[in-house]
């Protein structure tokens, strides 16, 4: 057999067990209704039957609840409206099966609490009080007689006491009456006589007369009858220590009294079983009907499953089409089964499908060919070296090409999706860039071309942006921002003009200098031996005046000439590190009252540049260096050198830094333009000469102030001539700029 048959076996076998078991529990039960003797006879074997049919049942719901769970969880079709269905079902059935179960147990039980009467409780814990009662009120009598027996005692002794006890003891119910001094018996009166002298009294009596209080116990004796022990003390002891003289009297109960008692503790200790009896009975029944009850609760369960999944069973090839279509399948068709309502839904659904293939497929040209544009502008885009932003209304990245985060020095092709005020975290030139964009937006503008200066920490630059609405409704409209980086346009265009204004000022202003320096001196030969000492003296100083004036003119005018002109460079391969350690040294021994620290890396390899122009660029730079220190204690230049790598172009890094006082802010954005300076008596064509001589080796320089103080100044040279217009292009420069970041 294989495993669907045994399974099938197996089902038939747990439903004819079910269903005998079952019947043949309701059977014994529908017999033994009206019996109380054929239900305690029955009652095993109506339990047994019960269990046996709910064992069967819980199998077999189990078996149909696991497959409807796992189709459920399978997603199969049909599972889920199975589920509502036996829902359904199931609560038709059990909410009116669990009502009737309540009221049926609450019945039994009140049905079970009727047979046990509460006034017949009540009478005989009233009966058990007043017998105790009873028995309490003859030990405080008998207490009170010891008492004054005790009294009367005091005063005799010898025989006198043997008759007054005996006395005592034929007027009262004593048996025994026995005077103990210092712990032995001195005087006895008993009936019948005791032949042997007594032993000595139990310790709790001497304890409990040492607290001063009277001894009284009562103890029950083998016929059912109860005794009473009393004890006073004659002669008082040490307080707190037991009497040295006392007497101890045993009395009898009297025999209706004891029986009395007895019949009455009896009578409440057997109501008591029998009340104990009430519980398990209860619960008894309440089993019984709980066993019956769920054996018709699992029976209409088991029920609602197999007609819910018979119910279900004709929608699951209609769902399986539908996820099929649901899919992409739209060649999916179903049988038609019938000319009724499920029929005329397959044929809609047929024609459905047919509607849908013939949309899917133009669909599918319309997508290719937008995959076709979309690729080719994304092409075009990602060559370009301008940056393009595509945002909606909430500025919410759509798409950006690869330049526009170079230029911002954020990675935006990532952040589609996202805010672009978000996608800035720390950028300051994004996050600026992302305000005047919400600046301009908020003030109703929705086209502009115009320029934009962004702040960075190696300087500002000056953006051409352009924006352009994309058509589109209010909610589905947005953005079309284009930029570029002109920074190093408009560089050069200043340095160009400076440069003619450079030239022209050399030119105009250097052919009068020589004449006037000439006609001074002469003036100063001709005049000079022909004046008296006063007017000599004169005569000296403004001419000397005018000379030196000129020699300074001539300086300025030969470093406009410097600044103007770019002569043709001697390349060579030397070693930076070697010529930085020579440069260093010389102004070492100029000004020994700053300390120069080098931190040159080894494996820096030699360069190929003017090795006159980049002395030129070191000396420039140490200089300023070294006059920014001037009244600064403890100055210190520091100069480095690291090997950097932009994609495939090796540069030399030459980084200058001092511990005083910074660039002002003000100037740090224009110091490499001419005639800026920070310096009362300087040009402002140092390291603008500087910036030219980087530039024609196709290196970058950056100023910037570090957080911990000081200024700092890098520049970048590539090591072979050839690397030059890579090492000055954007996309080297921004992963130069990252690397060092």
């Amino acid at each position: 057999m294989d495993a669907d048959a045994i399974r099938r076996f197996g089902v038939r076998v747990l439903a004819t067990v079910a269903a005998g078991a079952g019947a043949c529990a309701l059977l014994l039960l529908a017999l033994s209704v009206e019996n109380s003797a054929l239900f305690s006879r029955w009652q095993l074997w109506i339990l047994l039957f019960s269990i046996c049919a709910v064992l069967a049942l819980l199998a077999l719901l189990a078996r149909k609840l696991w497959r409807l769970y796992r189709d459920f969880h399978d997603h199969v079709p049909g599972s889920r409206l199975a589920m509502r269905s036996v829902l359904m079902f199931g609560s038709l059935v059990i909410a009116p099966l669990v009502i009737v179960y309540l009221f049926s147990l609450d019945f039994i039980n009140r049905g079970i609490d009727s047979w046990f009467r509460v006034e017949i409780k009540q009478g005989l814990n009233d009966a058990v009080v007043l017998a105790r009662a009873a028995l309490d009120l003859r030990l405080r009598e008998q207490a009170r007689r010891t008492e004054s027996l005790a009294q009367s005692l005091r005063n005799l002794s010898g025989s006198a006491v043997v008759l007054r006890l005996d006395e005592e003891r034929r007027a009262t119910e004593a048996q025994q009456i026995i005077v103990y001094s210092d712990g032995r018996a001195v005087a006895i009166s008993s009936t019948p006589p005791i032949v042997q002298q007594p032993g000595p009294p139990p310790p709790e009596i001497a304890l409990q007369l040492a607290t001063g209080r009277t001894y009284v116990s009562l103890s029950p004796l083998a016929n059912g009858r109860y005794t009473i022990a009393t004890a006073a003390p004659i002669v008082a002891g040490v307080p707190g220590y037991p009497p040295r003289s006392y007497v101890l009297i045993n009395y009898q109960v009297p025999l209706e009294l004891s029986a009395l008692a007895e019949a009455v503790e009896r009578t409440a200790s057997q109501y008591g079983d029998l009340s104990a009896v009430r519980e398990p009975l209860k619960i008894s029944f309440s089993l019984t009907l709980t066993l019956v009850v769920l054996l018709t609760l699992l029976a209409a369960t088991y029920g609602a499953i197999f007609l819910a999944q018979r119910l279900t069973r004709p929608v699951q090839d209609l769902i399986v089409a539908t996820r099929a279509v649901g899919k992409g399948d739209f060649a999916t068709r179903v049988p038609l089964p019938s000319r009724d309502e499920m029929g005329f839904l397959v044929h809609s659904f047929n024609d459905m499908t047919k509607r849908l293939r013939r949309a899917s497929e133009e669909a599918a040209r319309s997508r290719q060919a937008v995959e076709r544009e979309r690729e080719r502008l994304s092409i075009i885009l990602s060559r370009l070296s301008t940056g393009v932003i595509v945002t909606d209304r909430e500025l919410r990245v759509h798409s950006a090409n690869q330049s526009a985060g170079t230029i911002l020095g954020a990675s935006l092709e990532a952040a589609a999706g996202t805010d672009l005020g978000q996608a800035a975290g720390g950028n300051l030139r994004l996050a600026t860039f992302t305000d005047a964009l919400r600046q301009r937006l908020s003030m109703g503008r929705r086209e502009w071309r115009e320029q934009l200066t962004l702040p960075g920490e190696s300087g500002a630059r000056v953006l051409l942006w352009t924006c352009t609405p994309l058509p589109g409704d209010r909610e589905r409209g947005g953005f079309v921002i284009v930029f570029d980086d002109i920074t190093a346009l408009l560089a050069a265009q200043r340095e160009a003009a400076w440069g003619e204004v450079a030239r022209r000022l050399a030119h105009e202003i250097k052919n009068p200098l020589t004449p006037i320096q000439l006609s001074a001196e002469r003036l100063r030969r001709k005049l000079l031996s022909s004046m008296d000492a006063e007017e000599a003296q004169i005569l000296e100083r403004a001419t000397h005046i005018i000379v030196q004036q000129v020699d300074a003119m001539k300086q300025m005018v030969n470093a406009f000439s410097d600044y103007a002109r770019a002569p043709e460079m001697t390349l060579a391969q030397f070693n930076l590190n070697q010529l930085i350690t020579e440069v260093a040294e010389l102004y070492r021994l100029q000004d020994p009252s700053v300390g120069i620290r080098l931190e040159l890396d080894p494996r820096l390899p030699e360069i190929e540049a003017d090795r006159g122009r980049v002395r030129q660029i070191l000396a420039n730079l140490i200089t300023n260096a070294i006059e920014a220190l001037h009244g600064v204690p403890r100055g210190a230049v520091e100069i480095s050198t690291r090997l950097q790598s932009a994609p495939g172009v090796p540069a030399a890094v030459i980084c200058i830094r001092d511990n005083g006082p910074g660039f002002r802010k003000e100037i740090l954005d224009r110091l490499f333009d001419p005639y800026v300076t920070a310096k009362p008596r300087g040009t402002g064509l140092g390291l603008a000469i500087v910036k030219r001589i980087v530039d024609e080796h196709g290196g970058r320089i950056e100023a910037e102030n570090p957080a911990s103080g000081g200024a700092k100044i890098q520049v970048w040279l590539p090591t072979r001539a050839h690397g030059r217009p890579e090492l000055g292009g954007a996309e080297a420069r921004m992963e130069l700029r990252r690397e060092h970041a």
